[in-house]
């Protein structure tokens, strides 16, 4: 198997794409070609751990291939040579034509990744990654190719100039398309006549752990004496501010804790980052984040409710289900909402604030069971039998 990610291999959150390729590499040799770093990127980040490792690869196409000790024996990451910056330029001749150079330099890395491998026969995942290869070169003939569509591209500002067409061309061009929601499942269907719907799932086992066995309590958890509201993931645009300032507002006599990376400023904007009771612990390792998820009385998922909301399947519910934690959610898609019976599903801010109460007050070991026997079946392992099963139907029985 051969994919092209959006999100690197050492990206610092976690990635769907990852978690899969690293399910499918149990049984299947897998080939993991990072989202490829443009000219801009290398000297921007020259200095930068991220690019110093790649370089020789970036430069000269010398030792592509490496295999970081987290991962199976059987998945390799691949690093494609340096590709043009075309973002900025506008639709027409000129980007059309400089894109045909990129969708080289990345067909060139397959090549080579097949024959140094002697690979004859692969299945092909563009996970999300629609600027390169919208559309395969005739001597790019893999069993079948598929495209997985993960976010409404076109309603995030840096990709929304190019992205929306040419996920469009993804969706029409190969074999068939798989979504992470039902409303991305939808939006294929426009330009796929092969959409189906394969959502986030989760390391369950990883995260069973909170449940199962007692964990060392992070250093920067030591000191808080209070119930702790917990949040997990990249702190960013989607989220409902106004409703995380409530929330602390009305949970003086608790801690809101957030694990994960910031990418905005607007908790700053709202006053998050100077109320007493809520702490930013920054970007954990994903096998670090039960030892947090152990600390908690309860967890939220504090979206707002937008365009770009609705189309998402949050990857972290089966998380926080797969840690038998009570879970708060404002109801921004109908994917969530189809977890109303294992968490707590708000359309208001008044009654997030309550559910926040009561979560905690009502969480038995029975309750708990629900939300471990609901995660079960939405393990990461399920999905990529789901992904063999679609297949077969397409009529390719690899498995």
């Amino acid at each position: 198997m051969i994919c092209l990610s959006l999100s690197r291999s050492d990206w610092h959150i976690s990635s769907s794409a990852l978690s899969l390729a690293k399910e499918f590499a149990k049984h299947n040799r897998f080939f993991y070609i990072d989202h490829p770093y443009s000219w801009k990127d290398y000297f921007r980040k020259v200095l930068k751990k991220e690019v110093r490792w790649r370089r020789w690869a970036l430069l000269f196409g010398k030792k592509p291939y490496s295999n970081p000790k987290t991962f199976p024996a059987n998945l390799t990451v691949v690093t494609p040579r340096l590709t043009l910056p075309i973002n900025f330029l506008p639709r027409g001749f000129l980007y059309n034509t400089l894109s045909r150079v990129n969708d080289w330099i990345v067909k060139r890395t397959i090549q080579h990744t097949l024959k140094d491998y002697r690979i004859k026969d692969y299945v092909f995942i563009n996970f999300c990654d629609p600027f390169f290869l919208n559309k395969l070169p005739k001597d790019l003939t893999p069993l079948r190719s598929v495209y997985y569509c993960m976010d409404k591209i076109a309603e995030v500002p840096y990709f929304k100039k190019h992205g929306a067409q040419m996920e469009e061309a993804c969706m029409r061009n190969y074999d068939l398309t798989l979504c992470t929601s039902s409303e991305l499942t939808r939006f294929a269907s426009e330009f796929s006549p092969k959409a189906y719907f394969l959502p986030n799932g989760a390391d369950t086992n990883l995260f069973n752990k909170v449940v199962g066995e007692k964990l060392p309590r992070p250093a920067e958890m030591q000191c808080i004496r209070t119930p702790i509201i917990g949040f997990t993931g990249s702190i960013d645009c989607r989220h409902d501010f106004e409703l995380l300032r409530k929330i602390a507002l009305d949970n003086q006599d608790k801690t809101m804790v957030f694990v994960g990376p910031v990418e905005t400023d607007e908790h700053i904007r709202c006053g998050l980052n100077k109320m007493k009771n809520v702490l930013f612990v920054g970007s954990k390792l994903i096998t670090d984040i039960p030892n947090y998820h152990q600390c908690f009385d309860c967890t939220i998922l504090p979206f707002a409710k937008t365009r770009f909301t609705q189309s998402i399947y949050p990857l972290k519910i089966n998380e926080y289900l797969a840690a038998g934690l009570p879970v708060i959610a404002v109801n921004f898609s109908n994917d969530i909402e189809s977890f109303h019976h294992v968490a707590y599903i708000e359309d208001t801010h008044e009654g997030f604030l309550q559910a926040i109460r009561a979560a905690i007050k009502e969480n038995t070991p029975q309750r708990v069971q629900e939300r471990l026997s609901v995660a079960s079946q939405n393990s990461w392992t399920a999905r990529v039998a789901k992904f063999w099963e679609i297949l077969g139907q397409e009529g390719c029985n690899l498995v």
